[in-house]
């Protein structure tokens, strides 16, 4: 008999829940939240601490979804609790130039070396709206590549070919069939974006032979994290660098996932590429909304005051107490000469490798893909998954949604989304880490 404790208690969530209903959509705020996504019911939860969560039902979880990304630190840090309760004392906003804002973009630079300047915005979303007005008013073009399954946001010339769809509708790799992800976009909005599949060289470079003089920006996240975790395949994004800088296109870095995650300067220092824009978000506010941009000071001070500015307003830009938080936060990651780095890269490798020993020896087919504190799992009969269109055609999302029910049931916390990713913070342990093997083997022993 199994010791692993159960948590199937829901009564208090679904009486939650059901308030929820009254008054919101679908009872909560994001739709990567709500019962579409868990097929029982949202888990509501109470209260966290350290790599641990509690529902309303005091059921007790390891979390690895860590705030969708944005938990660096995991739940409360000591830290971080002792930052936000000074920051409140003395005020938490002003509409004003504050020191708190100075230190955390002086912190910024010293960890992102491509950051001669940077502007704070309030989420992720905003900082990739900002660097692509930055990049078409710096090129005089108005034209910009985006890739399939990739995710920069709700804005709108965004929002094409993010969501997966059946293999049928995606139309040839060489012209994408363009689809909305959302209603109430003209379809206007879209005349001057680029969709191209991702980690295809060959596509890229006829793109820029044939329209590289159009182009003012390329935007790609390093690795592809709207669809889990898909890294790039080896010199792609040498290559796209390369395309970029010949056809004076600008390349913008989306490390709004990825940013303070690997390594102090992101993945473009992990990887030594140098974009001509990054915009990072999540981990850098350590549980707080915060985004950023970042790039060389001939291209960010085009938001300077004048008649021919780049306009960015914000009430909340650079908020005080949000500040404090984002230098507390970077000075814990680069403490101990940034052994935090050391900790969640090699935590993560142990949970990638331990996870693949449990689908081996259950002889389940599924595949670990990812490296350090973020990966995803996939259920296929495939060695690994490029792009948007391997993981349309090959993953076995119901599947893998089902795993993770089984999962929640026995003390794992994780969206049962397949298009998201597994999370490994500076407060998980060794301990985690052994619970969270135990668990997915007996998850695979129920999945028959």
């Amino acid at each position: 008999m199994s010791d692993i404790p159960k948590t199937r208690r829901r009564t208090k969530s679904r009486e939650w829940f059901a308030r929820a209903l009254e008054s919101l959509v679908e009872g909560v705020n994001s739709p990567s939240r709500g019962r579409a996504v868990y097929s029982l019911g949202p888990i509501v939860i109470e209260r966290g601490t350290g790599s641990h969560v509690f529902d309303v039902d005091w059921n007790e979880y390891i979390d690895f979804m860590m705030a969708f990304g944005a938990l660096i630190h995991g739940h409360a840090h000591p830290a971080i609790v002792d930052t936000v309760a000074q920051a409140m004392a003395e005020g938490s906003h002003f509409a004003a130039c504050t020191a708190p804002e100075v230190e955390a973009a002086e912190r910024f630079r010293r960890l992102v070396p491509t950051a001669e300047r940077v502007r704070f915005t309030n989420t992720g979303s905003e900082a990739t709206m900002l660097a692509l007005r930055l990049a078409r008013a710096h090129t005089g073009r108005t034209k910009f590549v985006k890739f399939e399954g990739q995710y920069h946001g709700w804005y709108d010339p965004y929002l094409l070919n993010a969501h997966p769809h059946p293999p049928e509708m995606l139309g040839p790799a060489e012209s994408p069939a363009r689809i909305p992800d959302s209603l109430g976009i003209p379809e206007g909005v879209f005349a001057d974006v680029i969709v191209a599949p991702w980690n295809d060289v060959a596509i890229l470079e006829r793109v820029f032979r044939e329209q590289g003089g159009e182009i003012a920006a390329a935007i790609t996240e390093p690795v592809m994290a709207n669809l889990g975790c898909i890294p790039p395949r080896a010199g792609y994004l040498e290559r796209l660098r390369e395309l970029t800088q010949q056809s004076g296109a600008l390349l913008i870095f989306d490390e709004v996932v990825t940013g303070f995650r690997y390594a102090p300067g992101g993945l473009q220092q992990k990887f030594g590429i140098v974009p001509d824009l990054s915009t990072f978000g999540k981990a850098l506010g350590a549980g707080f909304p915060v985004g950023a941009v970042a790039g060389p000071s001939a291209i960010l001070n085009r938001l300077e005051w004048h008649d021919s500015m780049v306009l960015h307003y914000g009430t909340f830009n650079g908020h005080r107490l949000t500040m404090k938080v984002v230098s507390t936060n970077l000075d814990l990651l680069m403490a101990n000469d940034a052994a935090a780095y050391k900790r969640l890269n090699e935590l993560g490798d142990a949970a990638i490798h331990g996870l693949r020993d449990v689908f081996r020896r259950r002889k389940v087919a599924a595949i670990v893909q990812g490296f350090g504190p973020m990966f995803q799992i996939y259920f296929t009969e495939r060695k690994a998954i490029h792009d948007y269109r391997d993981y349309c055609a090959h993953v076995d999302t119901r599947k893998y949604s089902y795993f993770i029910h089984l999962l929640l049931e026995r003390g794992i916390y994780m969206t049962p989304s397949n298009g998201l990713h597994w999370i490994i913070s500076t407060a998980h342990k060794p301990s985690d880490i052994d619970q969270l093997f135990l668990v997915a083997d007996e998850a695979c022993a129920a999945l028959g």
